[in-house]
């Protein structure tokens, strides 16, 4: 099985390599093992779906309240 680093991944997915380390650390990305102090990712996982994104309504009442 064939791995890439994070900085790897952020580019393939247009997120930063912060934001990849954090899905590796919160168990998001499947099969993504810490080596040291960086994270081996498979080559072929797919980006996980964000899920900080508020929907349409809350955004609404967010703007209506502040």
């Amino acid at each position: 099985m064939e791995f890439m680093t994070a900085k790897e991944a952020a580019g393939k997915w247009g997120i930063t390599p912060r934001r990849v380390q954090v899905l590796c650390a919160e168990g998001r990305i499947s099969g993504a093992w810490r080596l040291g102090n960086a994270w081996a990712i498979p080559v072929g996982i797919q980006k996980p779906q964000d899920e900080r994104t508020l929907n349409k309504d809350n955004v609404v009442k967010r703007r209506e309240n502040g």
